[in-house]
């Protein structure tokens, strides 16, 4: 197996495990939410950790949907291009969505540093940069699965 198969599958069984853990807590949240409420008693934390939980969905699922070219991707097209054209359209394809998602990345950074000492309004004793720590690591993973989808792209046009 080649080194960019095996991070490949490396890659995709992590993201994998991660979203189908974030959709089983999410889930586990949202009934055990919505049984409190119907039961009158309401919990004061449920709003803001479903949130998270949604948003770390959404970041790790889009990485992965990444890896597997399933997002941000217009394959239909790509393929109406002549082949010439196709690996110059992908260079310039990767290189707007990576400069994005670095900008991305470092603004994500910046907000970690904003929220030090500051914690989750209804669960005290969790830091807020963890629930936000997402952002910048999300936009590093996607990068990350961008690239390794790329690579497989660019031999697959190279040698069509």
């Amino acid at each position: 197996m080649r080194p960019l198969d095996r991070l490949e599958a490396a890659l995709e069984r992590t993201l994998q495990v991660l979203v189908i853990g974030l959709m089983l807590a999410l889930a586990a949240v949202v009934v055990i939410g919505v049984v409190f409420r119907k039961a009158g008693a309401a919990l004061s934390w449920y709003d803001e950790i479903a949130a998270t939980l949604l948003a770390w969905l959404t970041y790790y699922g889009a990485s992965l949907a990444a890896l597997r070219g399933a997002h941000l991707g217009f394959p239909k097209i790509k393929d109406a291009f002549p082949r010439k054209l196709r690996v110059p359209l992908l260079v310039i394809r990767e290189a707007v969505i990576v400069t994005f998602l670095l900008l991305v990345a470092w603004a994500g950074w910046k907000v970690l540093v904003v929220l030090e000492g500051h914690y989750l309004v209804t669960v005290p004793w969790l830091p807020a940069r963890i629930t936000q720590s997402v952002i910048p690591i999300g936009a590093v993973l996607f990068i990350l699965a961008e690239l390794v989808h790329a690579a497989r792209s660019f031999k697959t046009d190279a040698d069509s």
